[in-house]
């Protein structure tokens, strides 16, 4: 486990450092965008003076590093310049709730899709299961939000069409969408991951011998089938939630949710480097974190792994 995290602080580092690279080297700096169209050379050479931008890169990133480390990552240079802990404080939440049901639903629909499709392989319902998580792929984000917010919010007007400050409603009934477009694909991946280990399983010596000594149906499945299929499927979630953080980015800029995912995207066409930085290298640290628990997760539900690690 100690081996797991120090490879994610390592992660982490390589993913500040492409990611000031990625800055670095992109047309235009912050002092420009700051300064505006209008200002004159002499005026944005000042100002990356005043903002440290004529140093050289190395220094400026082991500088991030060392503030970052005790989560400080300076200040917006837009707007109010506020603290761009309390602008990662105020969208944070947002993203954490978009992402965590669309993970729950995922898994729901993934496992539930999976172990009926396996159970009636080569029926209806298999063939019903697969080509929903052939659709869930390959529809993409940007092309089912439209289609969704069509049907429920303009044609049927169930649904809100984008979050607004002032609800009319309960946040659940905003979240209807966005979660629904956000778990579309990891469901179908897990739903077809499921099915495959299902299948696997159901074919293993153990489970015939079950059928033999005469243990009904439902306990087969659920208590020894899907126990044993489950371990694969777990691991996926855990790389899926990565899927999902950079998902949200997508989701929140349609849907105008102020989370995350929304404030990075505004942040990367002002040019807005501290929360630029800021919300890539958050966004790394909670899908290195989802995966180490999982690592945690696996052990109690399998005794293999935890007699492999002992």
């Amino acid at each position: 486990m100690l081996l797991r995290l120090f490879y994610g602080l390592v992660s982490l580092v390589f993913i500040s450092l492409v990611t000031f690279l990625a800055d670095e080297i992109a047309p235009g700096d912050a002092a420009t965008a700051v300064a505006g169209e209008k200002a004159t050379q002499a005026q944005v050479e000042r100002l990356r003076t005043q903002m440290g931008l004529d140093r050289p890169w190395p220094i400026r990133y082991v500088e991030f590093v060392g503030h970052a480390v005790k989560f400080d990552f300076g200040e917006s240079y837009f707007g109010t310049k506020e603290p761009v802990n309390t602008i990662l404080g105020r969208a944070l939440p947002m993203t954490m709730t978009l992402a965590g049901s669309a993970i729950v639903l995922a898994a729901i629909l993934g496992i539930s899709l999976g172990t009926v499709a396996a159970v009636w392989q080569n029926k209806p319902p298999d063939r019903i299961a697969l080509t929903m998580s052939t659709l869930g792929v390959t529809v993409p984000n940007f092309v089912l939000a439209p289609i969704l917010v069509y049907i429920f919010a303009v044609r049927m007007d169930k649904l809100p069409t984008t979050w607004e400050v002032n609800r009319v409603a309960p946040d659940f009934f905003y979240l209807i969408l966005p979660v629904v477009v956000l778990s579309a694909r990891p469901a179908a991946s897990l739903t077809r991951l499921t099915r495959a280990s299902m299948v696997d399983t159901l074919s293993q010596e153990f489970i015939r011998l079950a059928v033999a000594k005469g243990v009904p149906p439902w306990q087969i499945y659920l208590k020894h089938a899907l126990r044993n299929a489950i371990l694969p499927v777990l691991t996926s979630i855990g790389t899926s939630f990565g899927y999902l953080l950079t998902g949200s980015f997508v989701v929140e800029t349609i849907f105008t949710m102020p989370g995350l995912g929304h404030a990075a995207i505004d942040a990367i066409l002002k040019g807005d480097t501290p929360l630029i930085l800021a919300s890539t290298l958050v966004s790394g640290a909670l899908f290195v974190l989802v995966n180490l628990l999982v690592d945690m997760v696996l052990p109690m539900i399998d005794p293999r792994i935890r007699e492999s690690q002992i």
